[in-house]
């Protein structure tokens, strides 16, 4: 199977940035390592991944003609809309995958394991120069709070005797945005801040996305 084209998840990253989080991530473009850019190329810059745990098959919960699902009156549009477009995420509280997007899921590591890969990344060099850095995780299970915490910790830790790294960790689950700050100097009581993302929002990002 070739790679899809991600540029959908870059733009619903994009969206929920904007929308959530205000003007700091206006004009925010699609381009390479990193994936999101500030137009000037050195203010802001986000890499965008996934992660999901490996004892989950994303294949379970392909969609498409040939499924035997039958959605109930009020979901047919979203349905329809999985189908045509090929990808699902943003509908159905994330449940199920169009057939575009499952390649995107299948080459999900688990969280730590791309934590550590994008950091390391990261540190190095490959995503060059920015003022702000960011990472970005579209994450297939939930977090709890709890979890959150551990992920930035774990995150500070990699990263903590190195010249470069990320100043903001996204973590984004379907229904919520966990905002990251990994910035020296501050309280662990000061470091997150989660944002709802409400079924409405989500149906907006996704038709703006495809």
């Amino acid at each position: 199977m070739s790679q899809i084209e991600t540029c959908f998840f870059e733009r619903y990253a994009i969206l929920s940035l904007q929308t959530l989080l205000g003007h700091d991530y206006d004009g925010l473009v699609n381009r390479d390592r990193p994936d999101i850019q500030s137009p000037d190329g050195h203010t802001v810059g986000i890499e965008v991944t996934r992660a999901m745990e490996q004892s989950k098959d994303a294949a379970d919960l392909l969609l498409d003609e040939v499924a035997g699902i039958v959605p109930r009156a009020e979901d047919e549009a979203d349905f329809s809309a999985i189908i045509s477009s090929g990808y699902g995420y943003g509908l159905q509280n994330g449940k199920f995958v169009g057939s575009k997007e499952l390649y995107y899921w299948e080459l999900a590591r688990p969280l730590k394991e791309i934590i550590e890969s994008k950091v390391s990344k990261a540190v190095c060099g490959l995503y060059g120069k920015f003022e702000h850095m960011g990472l970005f995780v579209f994450c297939k299970d939930s977090l709890s709070e709890a979890e959150v915490m551990k992920t930035i910790k774990y995150t500070l830790d990699l990263q903590k005797f190195a010249d470069g790294g990320y100043d903001t960790l996204f973590l984004s689950e379907i229904n919520e945005l966990h905002v990251c700050n990994l910035r020296d100097g501050i309280s662990d009581s000061a470091r997150l801040v989660s944002y709802d993302i409400s079924q409405s929002l989500r149906h907006e990002f996704f038709v703006r996305s495809i």
